[in-house]
């Protein structure tokens, strides 16, 4: 039985009319006709009583109708979801963050979700050791990623939200207990290395401060945790955002604010050759949504 004859009958068994059906499936009441025939001579009985004035189901009808009707159903509904994946609306959508605060990001994955239902937004944890490489890889799709990013492979998407550097450093240290402290305090003592490229851990941890002094750098490391034991124990400090104070509150680091360093900003960013639909809808939201982010 053809797919179309099935859904001529099926669409027949919900009219019991056939202009009706016709009219419904854009086809003529003979192609109805012709195709109702069809499937009664394969079967080897009638499907529908019909006079010149009622069509009603026989029970063989009604049996064929009923066992039909579910598995045509799922049939349109897979059709369905391959062409919404083809089209991007569905399907799965990793995105890194470097930062530890998804919480703050709740109201963008809630917009993006309301937009793109069938969309499965993951979340992964990007290492600022090698902030790039997973992207390049193809192990997540896009990253939430401080600013700069001057990559030739590598697109720079909208800012989704900006915050203010803080300095995180052992609570015994002597900067510890000041109200805020500036980037010339840095030359004085030495600060965390380990993310890269260059130009990009600058933009957070300087190695020079604004008059020119050279900054000292300490021993290298590629996420906060191992951040963690360096600080406390007070081998080094190191400029941090300012949600790390929030999200990463223990007992054996402090947190004091940089008076005079730039307002980070975070960018989403994606390869440039493999920019899908879902990408794309990901940054149109967070246009839409950053006004309300921003610190």
């Amino acid at each position: 039985m053809e797919l179309r004859d099935i859904e001529i009958f099926l669409a027949l068994a919900e009219e019991l009319h056939f202009g009706r059906t016709a009219q419904r499936l854009h086809v003529t009441q003979a192609r109805v006709s012709q195709a109702i025939k069809k499937q009664e001579r394969r079967i080897g009985a009638a499907l529908f009583d019909r006079d010149n004035r009622n069509v009603a189901l026989t029970p063989i009808g009604r049996q064929l109708f009923e066992d039909l009707q579910p598995m045509y159903r799922g049939l349109r509904e897979g059709i369905e979801r391959a062409v919404r994946t083809a089209q991007g609306m569905a399907g799965t959508l990793r995105l890194g963050m470097v930062g530890h605060n998804p919480q703050d990001l709740r109201p963008l994955f809630d917009a993006f979700k309301a937009r793109r239902p069938a969309c499965d937004l993951q979340i992964r944890s990007v290492d600022f050791g090698d902030p790039f490489g997973t992207l390049r890889r193809g192990e997540i799709d896009v990253a939430l990623i401080w600013l700069p990013v001057d990559e030739p492979d590598l697109t720079v998407g909208p800012v989704v939200y900006t915050e203010p550097v803080v300095l995180a450093l052992s609570p015994a240290h002597p900067l510890a207990g000041r109200e805020s402290v500036s980037l010339e305090d840095l030359a004085d003592h030495t600060v965390m290395g380990g993310a890269r490229p260059a130009y990009w851990r600058e933009a957070l941890v300087p190695t020079h401060t604004p008059s020119g002094r050279p900054i000292p750098v300490g021993p290298h490391v590629s996420h906060f945790m191992e951040m963690i034991p360096v600080i406390a124990g007070g081998e080094a400090m190191s400029p941090v955002h300012l949600h790390a104070a929030r999200y990463m509150t223990r007992s054996d680091i402090a947190y004091v604010p940089i008076h005079d360093a730039p307002l980070s900003r975070w960018a989403l960013v994606w390869r440039t050759a493999v920019e899908t639909d879902l990408i794309r809808a990901l940054a149109r939201t967070a246009e839409d949504v950053a006004p309300g982010l921003r610190r």
